[in-house]
């Protein structure tokens, strides 16, 4: 009878150890697979700006389906409630901006951001492609570069890397790179020292 009541009160103990002792291990296994990606990516130095313009990858947002285009189609996919009128244009929804938390009631004050910033990726690789490739950059749905946010934290980042702007919102660090990496490993995009750096630097926050 004591022999089993000792046992039980073992397990008790024990359970509890283990469970802390595992705790530390998964979040800092959180952003693991982004630094596998992100050490598979040539380390060089940004290439010229020289002939870069937004229309060398954007003339116009791709069509989507039927009237909608890739703009509208983020839209619809980042907000609540949207309701979109005969020409697929957002006229009514909420859109939270995970850049800078803020709750955006209007279409008026949003943005559709790319996450690797067209000027950006030219630097980083994109000068050398053929228009075709940068218009599929500048229009995928399908990897994390379309992203809703506030117009006003979208002006601030500008064509900006991670090494001199990050999101106001700390919590989003570790998506933001995670999103960021995703993009650059798809499209074969090199990165800068310094911007490595940043990049491992948002990392550690994966899992806190």
């Amino acid at each position: 009878m004591h022999r089993t009541l000792r046992v039980a009160a073992l397990t008790f103990l024990v359970l509890p150890i283990t469970a802390v002792a595992l705790a530390p291990q998964a979040s800092a296994d959180a952003g693991a697979p982004a630094r596998r990606m992100l050490a598979q990516l040539k380390v060089a130095k940004p290439l010229s700006i020289r002939g870069y313009s937004h229309r060398r990858f954007q003339p116009r947002w791709a069509h989507h389906k039927g009237e909608c285009d890739a703009r509208e189609a983020v839209l619809a996919r980042d907000g609540r409630g949207v309701r979109r009128n005969a020409a697929c244009q957002a006229v009514k929804g909420v859109w939270r901006s995970p850049y800078d938390g803020k709750v955006l009631k209007s279409v008026k004050q949003t943005d559709v951001d790319h996450v690797v910033p067209l000027a950006y990726a030219w630097r980083s690789g994109a000068k050398r492609w053929s228009q075709a490739k940068r218009r599929a950059f500048a229009n995928d749905l399908t990897r994390p570069e379309l992203v809703v946010v506030s117009h006003s934290v979208n002006m601030a980042k500008g064509g900006q890397g991670p090494q001199s702007w990050r999101p106001p919102r700390r919590r989003y660090w570790c998506r933001y790179a995670t999103s960021w990496i995703t993009v650059k490993h798809h499209y074969r995009l090199f990165v800068t020292r310094a911007e490595k750096v940043a990049l491992l630097n948002m990392l550690r926050t994966c899992g806190r």
